[in-house]
């Protein structure tokens, strides 16, 4: 699985609308090869027809998608938004990290939930998410989580 690999991430990004914000994670699991097309769409199908869902802690959203919709590799992205995105959840938004995730399984799946909330459950590790111009700049909390 790869996980917030540097040609995942991508930072101080804009984004219009949530539809925008997630086809930016999307397109970079794509781009790598880690979904089809199909699954950018089917990430933008489910917020509509879920609701903001995955959006699960302020700032924070994991838009994804089913394993059938087109993954090929469990991985996960993230975009850094230079200004907040409303999603439509009353508490957490407005959204300025969304994590592209795509598990190719209920067990990726699981793993991959249980690395982002190991990554966000401190305080520290969002603010440097946020501010974070590169790669470089949350290496060390990254490396932290292996």
């Amino acid at each position: 699985m790869s996980f917030l690999n540097q040609d995942l991430l991508s930072f101080n990004q804009t984004a219009e609308n949530a539809d925008e914000a997630i086809r930016l994670a999307g397109k970079l699991l794509q781009q790598k090869g880690y979904v089809s097309e199909n699954y950018i769409e089917k990430m933008v199908e489910s917020y509509h027809e879920n609701g903001a869902y995955f959006v699960i802690a302020p700032y924070v959203a994991i838009p994804h998608a089913r394993p059938t919709d087109g993954v090929e590799k469990s991985a996960v992205s993230l975009v850094t938004l230079s200004s907040g995105v409303a999603f439509g959840h009353k508490a957490n938004d407005p959204v300025r990290l969304v994590f592209g995730l795509a598990a190719s399984s209920s067990e990726e799946h699981l793993k991959v939930i249980q690395n982002i909330v190991a990554l966000l459950s401190q305080n520290e590790n969002i603010k440097r998410l946020l501010e974070a111009k590169d790669f470089e700049e949350i290496q060390p909390i990254l490396e932290g989580l292996k």
